[in-house]
C-alpha cells in the first residue's frame, strides 16, 4: 500500500520589511505644505541692531528721530527743529511723506530704559508702514550713561 501525500502548499517565509511608500509621499506632502507657509510666517519687524562696539553714525544728512517717553508718550524730531509731541497717526503720515521725498534719511528711535518694550516695538511697527526700510536704535556711549546716573555732568 502506497500512502499518498496531499500536496501541501510551502508555507512562504515572513518579510521583514517596511513599506516606506506611505511615509515617502506623507514626508512629499508636508514638504509642499512647509515650502507654501513659509514666506507667509515672515510677520516681524525688520531692524538692524546696532553692534555693541559701533561708533557713531557718520552721515551728511540729518536723521529722522522717533522718541518713546516714560510713560509711551511718542516725539518727533526732524532735522535741527526741536523735538514734537505726535500722535501714532501723525507720525507715520508725516515719517510716510519723509520717505517719499527722500528715501535714504536715516530713520532712529530712542526708547527710555524704563518704558515697556511694547512701546517700542509698536513705534518700529507704526514707522515700517510708514515706508521705512531700516531702523536705528539710538542708545548712549557707557561713559555717558554712568555720568548720567552718578550725577555728574
Amino acid at each position: 500500500m502506497a500512502v499518498m501525500h496531499s500536496p501541501r502548499r510551502k508555507r512562504r517565509p515572513l518579510k521583514a520589511e517596511i513599506n516606506v511608500v506611505p511615509y515617502i509621499d506623507v514626508m512629499l506632502v508636508l514638504l509642499i505644505i512647509f515650502m507654501v507657509t513659509a514666506p507667509l510666517l515672515n510677520l516681524g519687524v525688520d531692524i538692524q541692531l546696532p553692534q555693541s562696539a559701533a561708533k557713531a553714525i557718520e552721515t551728511d544728512k540729518r536723521p529722522v528721530v522717533v522718541s518713546v517717553d516714560r510713560d509711551g508718550s511718542l516725539y518727533l524730531t526732524l532735522g535741527d527743529a526741536p523735538r514734537e509731541p505726535i500722535d501714532a497717526q501723525a507720525l507715520q503720515a508725516k515719517v510716510a511723506a519723509i520717505m517719499r521725498q527722500n528715501p535714504t534719511v536715516p530713520v532712529l528711535i530712542g526708547g527710555d530704559t524704563r518704558v515697556d518694550y511694547g512701546r517700542i516695538y509698536q513705534a518700529m511697527v507704526l514707522l515700517q508702514q510708514a515706508g521705512v526700510p531700516k531702523v536705528g536704535l539710538m542708545s548712549q556711549p557707557e561713559q555717558a550713561a554712568t555720568d548720567a546716573h552718578s550725577g555728574r555732568h
